[in-house]
Formats: structure tokens, C-alpha cells, sequence
């Protein structure tokens, strides 16, 4: 009856890419931690050097996983907010399969040396063509479904996803003009600091709208039908929208400060990135709010807690986030381990566990299930992926700003008294830490694909009706007829 209403075949596959990438994407970061520990794991072998496998974690991790849940989640939230079908099914199951050749091929050329060098946009140009493709098309399905609303408000999770699928399409289209000079090569079209300015005006608005504005679209939608009231403010969730995205696309230069670039431009994006913190902390506590008078629900309801500890990380690694724009705090935390902590502290505590929320919330209910398979499997979840976090959070942030006073400290004579060697020999031991950390939360993404493979089995058993075969019945017992008795 759901699939004759909605339509969830495509959230489903979405849901189901989004496990099996997370557990692809985190196995690669994994490996890549170990590599920092043990460099002998590379077994050199070109294709899996740290160079060549990084950016694979980060892509199957942001793109694959973070992408495929939010484009899931997207075509679920907006036909139930609209109250219609997801319009033009055929072009959405193409997002699907087109989206999933995407991860396909930049995960398989990266490690092959196929890559413009660029952070977070390392696909050569005829994947970039294809990812625009997809984009639009994904756009299409949302913003046509959204036409054939029966609503006629449309609500602010929806207002997130939008803006969220213009900006990065946007974002992606402009960082990424470039002329090919064979199938497997191209060059951009800017060069210099100006390539480096656009760059990362593209690369922190892909954590500003593909990071942030989609899995807060996630937040609006999924935070108070778990609460199971009301959101805390509508109207200051709109406030935090149209300043959300008013101050987000000028902070992108405080990822180059003490370069090339211009002061000014140093000046400006650290001044957005603290005004930044308003509407970030805002919308962090709307979400924590809403939870008010349903509190117990964290004592039994596992997706309730990976949603409200989200909001405290987010709440937390925005504002780490804006700290360090200042110029003297990025001083010391520039090019050190504590930037891997702040990074790792939004996507691991805010974008990773609202995901995983979401998906634990949305899961049943896009299979006709009343429930995950397991409850317990669950919570154990939980726990592997918060103590995995805290532990790789808090040895990266120790690390850096080991390094960070190391690579400061200087003798009278002005010299500097630490080799680049002696704080890579201080800070080796919280690298196994750091690794430890990462297998427990790779270990959780598993526990979570057995919950959903067993929630699906469930479902499609529900679907199979068998055909009742008729068992002949015995043929009545026939009585020998009375023997007349002659009176």
C-alpha cells in the first residue's frame, strides 16, 4: 500500500548504498590510519600509498555514503512533507544507478593517479561531467515533486535540500571548468592564488551545503517525528536558514590563511566565519530543544540518542570551527592534526550520527517493518561509534596541539628547538589511538548492515505470500446399507 502512495523502491536502494559505501569509505580511512602508524602497510604498492587512498576515504565517505543518505532521505522527506508521489520515477531511479558509477569511477581511477589534485574535487573532467549530470537531474526530481505538493507550505526541511542541491551544483560546475587535453587529463581554467581562492570557495561549501544545509534538512525532518512533537521554533528555523546560507559562501578563505592570498580576503572570510557561529548554534539548539519533555525517550530509543548527540557536535565542531579562523588560533592549528580533529568532529559526531539516526528512523518505515531487527544491535552501535569517535577526536586534537607548540618553540639564539622529526616521534603513539578509534566506528557501520540486511529480510518475507496448495479431503466413509428384516 506505501509503494502504490510513495515511492520507496529508490529510498531503499538509496539506504542500502548508503551502508555498503560507509563500510567501503571507513575501511579505506582505516587503512590509511594504520598506513600513518605502520607505513609498511602501503606493501609498495603504488595504488595504495596514503596519497593515492586518501582522497578515496574522503570521497566514499562525503560523496558516497553522506551522499547516497542524503539523496535518500531527500526524495523520502519531500513526498511525505508534500503529501504526493516523488515525480518523473524513472529519472529518480536514474540518480540512483547514475550516482552510484559516479562513486564507481572516482573511487576506481584515484588510486590510479586520475585525479585533478584538487581537495574534495579530485575527479577527472568526464566524471565531473557526469556527476553535473546526475546533479541536475537530481534536481529535477525534487524541485517537480515539489510542484505536485498537496501542501501548499512547503517545510523547512525542504528549504535546506533546495538550496542545498542548487548551491553544490553551483559549486561544482564553476570549481570545476577545466580544458581536456586527453580522456584522463585536463587542466583548470584559473591558475594560481586564484585557483586556490575558488578552490576553496568551492571546498568549504561543500561542507557548508553538502555537509551541513542537506543533513540539516535531515535534522528539520527526521529530529521531531523522533522526539514525536512539534519542532522547538519553526519561524527561528527559517531565521537560521536565510542566515545560514547568507553567511556560509564567504568563509571558504579562512582555509588559506598566511598564503598568497590577499589579507583583505584572509579578513573577510575569518569575519563570516565568526558570524557563522549564530546561525550554526541556532539551529543546534532548535534541534536539542525540540527533545524538550521527551528526555526519557533517550533511555530507550537508540536513533533518539544518535540524533541528539549529533546536535552537540555540531554545536561543538562549529564552533572549534569558528575559533580557528581566527588568525592567531590558526597560527598554532594551521597544518596540524588538530584540523583532522575539527574535520573528523563534524563529520563523525554531527554528520555521520545524524545520518545514522535518520536512517535507523527512516529504515522501518520505508520497508513496512514496525521496527529495526534489533534493538540491542542498536545500541551497541551506538556506543562503538561514540567511544570510536571521542577516541579519535581527542588523540587528533592532542596530537596538533603538540605539534602546533613544537613547531613554535625556538632557543634564545632564535633556532628552533624541534625538528619536524621530534614531533612526529611525540605524537606517533596517539596515531594508534587515532586507528583504534577508526576500527570502532568501522565496526559499528557492520553491526548497522546487519540490522538492515536482517530488516529487509524481514520486510520481503512479509511480501511473500505462498500459494496454498488444496489437500484433497478423504472421500466420506460410505455406510453399508440396512438389511430389511422380513416382519
Amino acid at each position: 500500500m506505501q509503494d502504490e502512495y510513495y515511492n520507496d523502491k529508490v529510498v531503499r536502494q538509496f539506504l542500502l548504498a548508503a551502508a555498503v559505501w560507509g563500510i567501503i569509505g571507513m575501511s579505506v580511512g582505516v587503512l590509511a590510519a594504520a598506513q600513518l602508524m605502520w607505513p609498511a602497510l602501503n606493501f609498495n604498492v603504488p595504488w595504495l600509498t596514503f596519497s593515492r587512498i586518501r582522497p578515496d576515504h574522503t570521497f566514499g565517505v562525503i560523496f558516497a555514503f553522506g551522499g547516497s543518505a542524503l539523496m535518500g532521505t531527500c526524495y523520502y522527506v519531500v513526498q511525505r512533507t508534500g503529501h504526493a508521489r516523488l515525480a518523473w520515477g524513472r529519472l529518480a531511479g536514474f540518480t540512483f544507478w547514475g550516482w552510484q558509477l559516479v562513486c564507481v569511477l572516482a573511487m576506481t581511477t584515484m588510486p590510479l593517479g586520475l585525479t585533478q589534485g584538487k581537495e574534495y574535487a579530485e575527479p577527472e573532467w568526464f566524471i565531473d561531467i557526469l556527476i553535473a549530470v546526475v546533479w541536475v537531474s537530481f534536481g529535477a526530481v525534487f524541485f517537480a515533486s515539489l510542484a505536485r505538493r498537496r501542501i501548499r507550505h512547503i517545510y523547512v526541511a525542504c528549504w535546506y535540500y533546495g538550496a542545498f542541491i542548487i548551491a553544490v551544483g553551483l559549486l561544482h560546475i564553476v570549481n570545476n571548468l577545466a580544458i581536456p587535453v586527453s580522456l584522463a587529463k585536463s587542466y583548470p581554467i584559473y591558475s594560481g592564488v586564484v585557483d586556490a581562492m575558488v578552490q576553496w570557495w568551492y571546498g568549504h561549501n561543500a561542507v557548508a551545503f553538502f555537509l551541513t544545509a542537506g543533513f540539516l534538512g535531515m535534522m528539520y525532518y527526521f529530529v521531531p517525528r523522533q522526539a514525536q512533537q512539534p519542532l522547538w521554533s519553526y519561524r527561528f528555523s527559517i531565521v537560521n536558514f536565510w542566515a545560514l546560507i547568507s553567511v556560509y559562501m564567504w568563509a571558504g578563505s579562512h582555509h588559506l590563511m598566511y598564503t598568497a592570498l590577499p589579507d583583505w580576503v584572509q579578513s573577510v572570510g575569518m569575519a563570516f566565519s565568526l558570524v557563522l557561529l549564530m546561525p550554526s548554534w541556532g539551529s543546534a539548539a532548535n534541534g536539542l530543544l525540540t527533545f524538550n519533555g521527551s528526555w526519557q525517550r533517550l533511555r530507550s530509543d537508540p536513533a533518539a540518542k544518535f540524533m541528539v548527540l549529533s546536535l552537540v557536535f555540531y554545536a561543538a565542531s562549529t564552533f572549534e570551527g569558528s575559533m580557528m579562523a581566527i588568525k592567531s588560533v590558526n597560527s598554532l592549528s594551521h597544518y596540524t592534526d588538530w584540523t583532522i580533529a575539527h574535520v573528523h568532529s563534524g563529520s563523525l559526531g554531527w554528520v555521520a550520527m545524524i545520518t545514522i539516526g535518520s536512517l535507523y528512523a527512516m529504515a522501518p518505515r520505508a520497508l513496512g517493518r514496525p521496527a529495526m531487527h534489533s534493538h540491542q544491535a542498536m545500541e551497541l552501535h551506538f556506543w562503538l561509534h561514540l567511544g570510536g569517535t571521542l577516541l579519535y577526536v581527542a588523540s587528533m586534537w592532542t596530537a596538533g596541539v603538540t605539534e602546533g607548540v613544537m613547531w613554535r618553540a625556538t632557543l634564545p639564539d632564535g633556532s628552533l628547538a624541534y625538528t619536524f622529526l621530534d614531533s612526529l616521534l611525540a605524537i606517533k603513539p596517539l596515531y594508534l589511538l587515532r586507528w583504534l578509534g577508526g576500527v570502532l566506528i568501522l565496526s559499528g557501520m557492520w553491526v548497522m548492515a546487519w540490522n538492515l540486511w536482517y530488516t529487509a529480510a524481514a520486510a520481503r518475507a512479509r511480501l511473500i505470500t505462498p500459494i496454498p496448495v488444496p489437500i484433497p479431503e478423504p472421500e466420506p466413509r460410505q455406510e453399508p446399507a440396512p438389511i430389511a428384516v422380513p416382519a
